[in-house]
């Protein structure tokens, strides 16, 4: 099966992947047009916010059941952590946006991903970058994961060697266009790269922790694989962890919806699970 029969690349049959969204609205009460209607606008205009409809289908409970807690920003000590800003994860011209770009649109990722940077920027709060590069020697690992084998396979985040940058300007790995005057301004710090999910591998606890950073705002691609492992990494190693749901995404596959599976986790670990307009707030008022 091609990239044209099925545009994510990977082996799942589209029409598969489009009877599990099918169900996944239905159990919501969304209607499948609404949905579309969404995903057309997000990939044709900015919209600023998740949309109404994502906002009903990941509505936190009315009453729950977990005591509350929150995250104090405090300067000097809170940094923002975005994983993953890159094409592949975060354009329609990636190779799994036939998977993601139902969510990323939904919670109009994009977006609140450089409302983040901006504010982070606009009272100098540091930021760090956690990339996922392949190089080709990590194509010959003898073992792998299910979605390991898929990222591999599809050339996901692929570079022609770590020591250049050949071809890497606006290829699946490089970072999405609008966030780049963010992250090339000299002060954001980028991470190596993390090679499966988690930054046990890559230098950003080392990065942070010698910049006395314990407080982090994370988000970016996707919710329950790269920012999931990041939030569990940095619990492990004693930082306070505020996770913003509409600036990240997932995969809906007929195995799941890969958003709602993280959400139900960051609402059980995390020290926050804020809201863009929140986090902006919050950022911009810590100065």
């Amino acid at each position: 099966m091609d990239e044209t029969t099925n545009p994510c690349g990977c082996e799942a049959d589209p029409g598969q992947i489009d009877q599990s969204r099918r169900r996944l609205l239905a159990n919501s009460g969304i209607t499948l047009a609404a949905a579309t209607a969404a995903v057309t606008t997000g990939m044709s205009g900015a919209v600023n916010a998740a949309t109404d409809e994502a906002e009903a289908l990941y509505a936190d409970p009315e009453k729950g059941g977990l005591p509350e807690v929150d995250m104090e920003i405090e300067p000097g000590r809170t940094a923002l952590v975005i994983v993953d800003p890159q094409v592949d994860f975060l354009s329609e011209k990636g190779v799994t946006w036939g998977v993601v770009g139902e969510s990323v649109t939904e919670q109009q990722t994009v977006d609140n991903i450089e409302k983040l940077f901006e504010a982070a920027k606009s009272v100098d709060m540091p930021v760090f970058i956690s990339p996922h590069y392949y190089y080709p020697h990590d194509h010959k690992w003898k073992f792998e994961g299910t979605l390991e084998k898929t990222m591999h396979a599809i050339k996901m985040f692929d570079r022609e060697s770590a020591l250049n940058v050949d071809n890497f300007d606006g290829s699946g790995a490089d970072w999405m266009p609008q966030y780049k005057k963010y992250i090339n301004d000299g002060k954001t710090v980028v991470c190596s790269p993390h090679k499966i999910y988690g930054p046990a591998q890559n230098d950003l606890n080392l990065q942070m922790r010698k910049q006395g950073i314990d407080k982090v705002i994370l988000g970016g691609m996707s919710a329950n694989l790269c920012v999931q492992a990041h939030l569990y990494e940095m619990l492990e190693l004693g930082y306070e962890v505020a996770v913003v749901r509409d600036a990240t995404a997932g995969a809906k596959v007929p195995e799941g919806d890969g958003y709602l599976a993280a959400l139900i986790n960051y609402r059980m670990v995390a020290n926050g699970v804020w809201w863009t307009e929140d986090a902006v707030t919050r950022i911009k008022a810590s100065s």
